[in-house]
């Protein structure tokens, strides 16, 4: 930041207080004060202006005695005289540069909801709280981007490969389909989920972005770390930052889905879309990274929203138990298999640590290993090393008695 020069410096805080100036609430106020109270009303209700959700045809035309085709012919006025208004201009004209220069350091193209959170955040100056009144934010700026900046910016609402999307106007979308189609091919091929920075780092390494580099490496001004601001997992915002184009193609892909802790993947992958119960369990194991009581894991899986059904602790108990990826590790606790964890007793587990050892071991370089893969007390491992039918003293270390050693290599 040292290296910023004096003219960057002003150049920044203008926009800072451009930025500041954005209010879309009041920018459709004032346009709409232009127009007839039923002009006013129809496109309120018709655009979802009053936070209540957008109206149907019908429905508006019940409240003001009119048919459907009434309406639309009302819509439709209201928002040409609106686009002929001679202070349009200046009403718009904030919105109009914040909201390209978020687009041209995305690379011209940003999924909708997206642009629509970025633009809800400046607008409500960070000072909103509430969800409603985000909400609220979002269906004004929707309604001036789509209705009245037409020329502009396009809205793209019928494409295969991403999902609704607003484009700079002109924008070509060639290099960013060519890339799009390069990674999710690169992503299936590797068969695994990655985090943003992972991701990024992929993207930078395929064709398609080198052929095309100087596209994708555009520098940027605005910080967009507090609209990526998320209670269950924290992203690094000064690589997003650097790399807009990048994160805004894969917040657009419909075939690639980010899951509740952050991770990316195929859309219908079990890791990204949970479909049971088991799958909920495995990623809450997984993202904790340590054993968790089957009661706190189910209180996991209902903080972390997947959707609606709510798990219990009796079911998730019964899955821990039945399913052979889970380890029980100590009293109501279970870890995974993958992560090194031994089934049976302590007793059991210790004669696995002799065994793979090949030699005796001390009392502490035992436990520390049965540590390893059993949540235990150690006075529980202590007990397990004075069964005399397994074990034996040989010195200050122990080993297993020659019989189930003889066992062992027979097996």
């Amino acid at each position: 930041m040292d290296n910023i020069s004096i003219l960057d410096k002003i150049i920044n805080n203008q926009k800072a207080e451009e930025i500041a100036k954005l209010n879309a609430v009041e920018i459709v106020n004032n346009l709409l004060g232009e127009l007839a109270d039923r002009e006013k009303d129809v496109l309120t209700r018709r655009f979802g202006l009053h936070g209540q959700g957008k109206e149907t045809l019908e429905k508006v035309g019940q409240a003001h005695k009119l048919t459907r085709e009434r309406i639309r012919q009302i819509e439709v006025s209201g928002i040409k005289k609106l686009r002929q208004l001679e202070k349009l201009g200046s009403y718009v004209d904030i919105l109009k540069k914040v909201t390209s220069q978020l687009l041209e350091e995305h690379g011209g193209l940003m999924e909708r909801q997206y642009l629509l959170n970025a633009l809800a955040k400046f607008s409500l100056n960070g000072d909103g709280r509430e969800k409603d009144e985000e909400l609220i934010h979002k269906s004004h700026l929707d309604f001036l981007i789509s209705k009245l900046l037409p020329e502009e910016f396009e809205e793209v609402s019928d494409s295969e490969l991403f999902l609704d999307f607003y484009k700079l106007r002109y924008q070509t979308l060639d290099h960013l389909e060519e890339l799009s189609l390069e990674l999710i091919e690169k992503i299936e091929s590797l068969k695994k989920i990655f985090n943003t920075e992972e991701m990024i780092d992929i993207f930078t390494k395929l064709e398609g972005y080198n052929k095309n580099r100087e596209k994708f490496n555009i520098p940027y001004s605005l910080d967009i770390s507090r609209i990526l601001g998320n209670n269950s997992f924290a992203e690094k915002f000064e690589v997003i930052n650097s790399h807009k184009v990048l994160y805004s193609l894969l917040r657009a892909l419909r075939k690639v889905e980010q899951n509740k802790f952050g991770d990316w993947g195929i859309y219908d992958w079990r890791e990204i879309k949970p479909k049971t119960i088991n799958d909920k369990i495995y990623l809450v194991l997984k993202n904790h990274g340590k054993p968790m009581h089957f009661a706190e894991i189910a209180d996991h899986i209902n903080q972390t929203g997947f959707d609606s059904k709510k798990a219990n602790a009796a079911t998730v108990h019964n899955e821990l138990i039945l399913d052979e990826k889970y380890v029980l590790v100590g009293r109501g606790l279970y870890g995974l298999k993958e992560w090194g964890y031994k089934e049976g007793t302590v007793a059991d587990v210790i004669k696995d640590i002799l065994t793979q050892a090949g030699k005796p071991l001390t009392r502490d370089e035992i436990i520390d290993k049965v540590l390893e893969k059993r949540l235990v007390k150690k006075t529980t491992i202590v007990l397990a090393l004075m069964n005399r039918e397994m074990f034996e003293k040989a010195g200050n270390k122990y080993q297993l008695i020659e019989s189930l050693k003889t066992a062992d290599v027979n097996k």
